[in-house]
């Protein structure tokens, strides 16, 4: 056997994911097609919740110095993430290529490794494992594998071989964008609607800006030789009036507003993760923070298989909490397609949206749908406000040194976080001691309302808490911690 897992594709997903199975001590092993990464701007920045994860892992601090907002938007209409505690808001001005290098560099660090100018070609599963066949800079050849996960983008090879449906609506509007030097054009960061369609366009780096045209009626179609900038700088010029013809493109692309999904994430010992299972319009960057997410959700889990810990049924979980996550981005980046890209006919649909957005209510849906802050998994009984929902980015005291919960994520295990100081929750999960570390805390702000948190908490790896207790020290009415630690740590050690 070449790893337990394989996986396809060494974009922000599948680094992520081979990082998360790396940091957990299974073997995996990533496989790249392109023989040297891209350089491509591609994605620029994270959401909040992608944040949260990075910090979580100790790989933020690595992007260096960045600006970080709480603005945001849907549809081109301002949102501000801020009305969620805890958040890291969202950056902007990262290029994907820094993004991937520094994913690389934590997977050097946890010594995983990347293979390059490796195609896969054929994929043959059976009840033991799974033939990843491909071509390699030393000829053709076959790896084995336990597992497969394609992480290889929207026109996944992987998707394709295994015979995953993936199904949706098909791109009715071919968009341009572009990234050149030595324009000047008048700053739309959120878009600005014209009577031909939308145009955007901010600055991307020194002496750098994003154009991004989306004109009405340029329906896609077969070419038969890659986008030429000539054509980007006329559909801006059709749009704004602005000519930038004379710019110097480093790097031309085109998009469409296809939004498909794979009908299902999981077919036997095969995945699928980031673009290869679902890919839309890309509205606010939340394609790649959706990727990271499902590698952060996906990843333990087949640690804890690999490592022969799994209860039962672990695996399927990545597809029951993960596929509705899906479902919900294609709806809402259709919705604000058809508010970004309507023209004039859908001004009335926006002055309307504008006019709900000062309600706290709709603000906070929308801020927490784009941003992945409300996704919530099903965690059993509880009707606490967290279960299910990401662990807030909040201070603590640990043994007089002050940290936050997400560096006492680092480690990658579970988490059972004490808060009232209750010395029968460590002797409660003695027996899950080699995946999940207990923790006795304080709320470094004395000022901070305790009851928006519990007692204590179980948080799974992936932030997500799995169990809340309140009532004091003296007293536990939600039960002990046992059923949770046996649904997502497996049985514990006898």
């Amino acid at each position: 056997m070449e790893s337990p897992v394989i996986i396809v594709g060494a974009g922000p997903t599948g680094l992520m994911l081979a990082g998360e199975l790396g940091l957990a001590g299974a073997d995996v092993l990533v496989l790249e097609k392109l023989a040297e990464p891209s350089g491509e701007s591609r994605g620029l920045g994270f959401g909040p919740r992608t944040m949260e994860v990075f910090a979580q892992r100790g790989i933020l601090e690595d992007f260096g110095e960045f600006a970080r907002s709480s603005a945001g938007h849907f549809g081109g209409i301002p949102l501000d993430f801020a009305v969620f505690d805890g958040a890291h808001f969202s950056v902007n001005g990262v290029p994907q290529s820094r993004t991937e290098a520094v994913l690389g560099r934590w997977l050097d660090r946890l010594g995983v490794e990347v293979r390059r100018g490796v195609e896969v070609t054929g994929i043959d599963a059976d009840a033991d494992g799974v033939d990843v066949h491909v071509t390699a800079p030393g000829g053709p050849a076959t790896l084995r594998a336990s597992y497969v996960v394609g992480c290889d983008g929207g026109r996944s090879t992987v998707r394709a071989l295994a015979g995953f449906r993936f199904e949706g609506s098909a791109p009715t509007l071919e968009m341009y964008l572009a990234d050149v030097e030595g324009v000047e054009v008048k700053p739309r960061l959120i878009g600005e609607h014209t009577s031909g369609g939308m145009a955007m366009a901010g600055p991307i780096g020194a002496g750098v800006t994003r154009v991004i045209s989306c004109e009405l009626g340029n329906e896609p179609g077969e070419r038969t030789a890659p986008l030429a900038y000539a054509e980007v700088a006329a559909a801006w010029k059709r749009l704004t009036g602005e000519d930038i013809a004379d710019g110097r493109p480093l790097w031309v692309s085109s998009f469409t507003d296809a939004a498909r999904q794979a009908t299902e994430y999981r077919r036997g010992r095969v995945f699928l993760a980031g673009d290869a299972a679902h890919i839309c319009l890309p509205a606010g960057g939340q394609g790649m923070n959706t990727g990271v997410q499902d590698a952060a959700n996906l990843g333990w889990k087949l640690a804890a298989q690999v490592a022969g810990w799994a209860p039962e049924g672990l695996l399927d979980t990545y597809h029951a909490e993960r596929h509705p996550v899906g479902a919900r981005l294609l709806r809402n980046t259709r919705a604000q397609g058809m508010l970004t890209l309507g023209g004039e006919a859908a001004r009335p649909l926006r002055d309307v949206l504008a006019e709900l957005m000062v309600y706290d209510e709709v603000a906070r849906h929308l801020a927490g749908m784009v941003s992945g802050l409300d996704i919530r998994y099903e965690m059993g009984p509880g009707d606490h406000p967290l279960l299910g929902r990401r662990m807030p980015h909040i201070d603590v005291v640990v043994a007089g040194t002050k940290t936050t919960t997400g560096e006492l994520l680092r480690s990658g295990r579970g988490l059972l976080l004490d808060l009232s100081g209750n010395p029968e929750l460590r002797t409660a999960a003695s027996g899950w001691g080699d995946r999940v570390d207990v923790v006795t805390a304080a709320l470094a702000d004395p000022e901070t309302d305790s009851s928006a948190y519990a007692d204590a908490l179980l948080i799974r790896p992936d932030g997500h808490v799995a169990w809340t207790a309140s009532g004091g020290a003296g007293e536990n009415p939600d039960g002990g911690p046992g059923e949770a630690l046996t649904r997502w740590f497996g049985r514990p050690r006898t």
